[in-house]
């Protein structure tokens, strides 16, 4: 191992250091001065230890990611109180240097899906110091409270000590380039904490910046405490600004030493379910999609409220990705079942513009986290994903350019196989699914000839218009077309030129093939094998 800690400041100048950027509602994150999409995966829990670490690289290296999401856990840091040891940290940031791939870093505090089970012991089995959520009969919970000072001191010494230690070692390179703060924060069967001190909070009025943001669902009063504003909603809303505040003080006591660019996860809420008050049903209080106002009135220092995806369906998926991309909030998706059935859903997400993406349990340790994910933990698990960055990665800095700017769109194949339509200017990109190259064959669910590797849905497509009739599509399993709309309605159109190929490291557009007669005669078909077109209309 290279001992990072103490190690001498690279001589040449510090790249700048990664932040957002927004345009009219979009977003890119910033790496060394340029746009980049994190091609990511998140490796498992346990994973985050030197001795794993080698499962870990070889499986990124096999998905072509860019980017590594792993936990740092307080408890392996600050095993005895006020005594840190970065041993870990270095190593793992040594290794990715030379691995070549950015990090995230997750950190695992006060809470990990909502349980202290990351807090070190001296913090997680003394009640009369770091106090439990208490529920409405008095009983002492299992989540630690976001009501307590010395809890929030705690956790944000570590925290504060981690970012200090990542300036020390990582500022001339700038190899972490995002910090997750806690990890799907909320509370499972009890709504909020009844302690007095979250009691006698609970009767306070709603903090104005709060009511600038998150108008209640119901006809409650202007102002007032939480249950008068908004009635049977005020637990959960009130549990999501105690929560969020916490962890905004924590994430801006961590950017005043080293000022990353910081998110938090969200364990979801049905997305398709009509919005009605908490019934234990949801980790209460957490990010979810209802209270991301809550969470930027409360937690300013937080960038992202992220959603994590672990419900399969198109619907749910599409739904959820609706909810978390706002004006206000950029896409990404730190987490997601690595199952094969989600890989698709990777040209939706990055067509949509998010700054990136990354399935969870992309390493080859012998665990698996079906069925929210895949029942292989070998290279077959990995190959879905790694196809598909293999082909993104190149252009990766291209895309995040163009998806700020508002070139981009995406589809996954949907659960119901049916064709799905792109609008861009002047031009509509209708994408087809279970098709062979040759022919109009009929779009139905019960076929019984159809390509190999459609058998469930597989395909998708991600477009950037880069031009009035110029298009970059990468996909797979997918039949596209382009038809004239708005000032192009009516015309008569064709295909200029479609071109087969990749971008260099450069940007550089390198051709393969030109792709006409049969290749073009019925729409452009893309197989298993994603491939990269450039294309080009025209009209007479």
């Amino acid at each position: 191992m290279i001992a990072l800690t103490g190690a001498p400041v690279d001589s040449r100048a510090a790249a700048p250091i990664p932040h957002l950027v927004e345009k009219d509602g979009r977003y890119a994150l910033i790496v060394d001065g340029k746009p980049f999409t994190m091609l990511g995966v998140q490796a498992h829990n346990s994973s985050n230890y030197p001795g794993a670490l080698p499962e870990v690289w070889a499986a990124v290296k096999d998905a072509h990611a860019n980017t590594l999401e792993i936990p740092v856990a307080w408890e392996q840091i600050e095993p005895v109180e006020g005594k840190f040891d970065f041993s870990y940290v270095d190593t793992l940031v040594e290794q990715a240097r030379r691995n070549k791939v950015r990090l995230v870093l997750l950190w695992f505090g006060t809470t990990k899906n909502t349980s202290p089970a990351y807090t070190p012991e001296w913090v997680k089995f003394d009640n009369a110091r770091f106090p439990r959520m208490i529920d409405k009969d008095g009983k002492v919970g299992y989540c630690l409270s976001p009501h307590s000072e010395e809890t929030l001191k705690a956790d944000k010494r570590a925290f504060v000590a981690l970012m200090g230690h990542l300036k020390k070692i990582d500022e001339s390179h700038r190899t972490v380039i995002m910090v997750q703060v806690e990890n799907e924060a909320g509370t499972y069967g009890n709504p909020r904490d009844f302690s007095p001190k979250a009691e006698a909070a609970f009767r306070q009025a709603v903090p104005q910046t709060v009511l600038a943001r998150k108008k209640s669902p119901i006809s409650g009063a202007a102002s007032g405490n939480w249950s008068e504003v908004y009635g049977a909603y005020g637990d959960e809303y009130f549990h999501a600004y105690a929560i969020a505040s916490y962890i905004g003080e924590i994430a801006k006591a961590g950017r005043a030493v080293y000022n990353l660019p910081m998110y938090v996860n969200a364990a979801l809420r049905d997305p398709l379910e009509p919005m009605a008050p908490w019934k234990n049903n949801f980790a209460s209080g957490g990010p979810s999609h209802d209270v991301i106002d809550i969470y930027k009135a409360a937690a300013p220092a937080i960038d992202i409220a992220a959603p994590d995806l672990y419900a399969s369906e198109s619907s749910r998926v599409s739904a959820n990705l609706e909810l978390f991309q706002r004006r206000d909030n950029a896409l990404f998706v730190p987490e997601m079942g690595n199952s094969a059935i989600y890989s698709r859903y990777v040209y939706q997400i990055l067509g949509r513009g998010a700054i990136g993406v990354a399935p969870f349990g992309v390493d080859y340790a012998d665990y698996t986290n079906y069925p929210l994910g895949s029942k292989l933990t070998d290279k077959t698990m990995v190959e879905p994903f790694g196809k598909i960055y293999a082909t993104f990665r190149p252009m990766a800095q291209l895309w995040a350019g163009w998806a700020l700017e508002g070139r981009t769109g995406g589809i996954a194949e949907s659960d119901a196989r049916t064709p799905q339509t792109l609008s861009f200017k002047d031009w509509n990109v209708t994408v087809s699914f279970r098709q062979w190259q040759l022919g109009e064959q009929p779009e139905k669910p019960d076929m019984k000839d159809i390509p190999p590797g459609t058998e469930t849905p597989s395909g998708g497509v991600a477009v950037a218009q880069i031009g009035d009739n110029e298009f970059v599509v990468v996909g797979q399993h997918a039949r596209v077309k382009i038809g004239p709309t708005g000032a192009n309605a009516g015309k008569s159109t064709l295909y200029a030129r479609v071109e087969e190929g990749r971008f260099d490291e450069s940007g550089k557009w390198v051709m393969t093939r030109n792709w006409n007669g049969d290749q073009a005669d019925h729409g452009l078909n893309l197989t298993g094998r994603p491939a990269v077109l450039k294309i080009r209309m025209g009209s007479y």
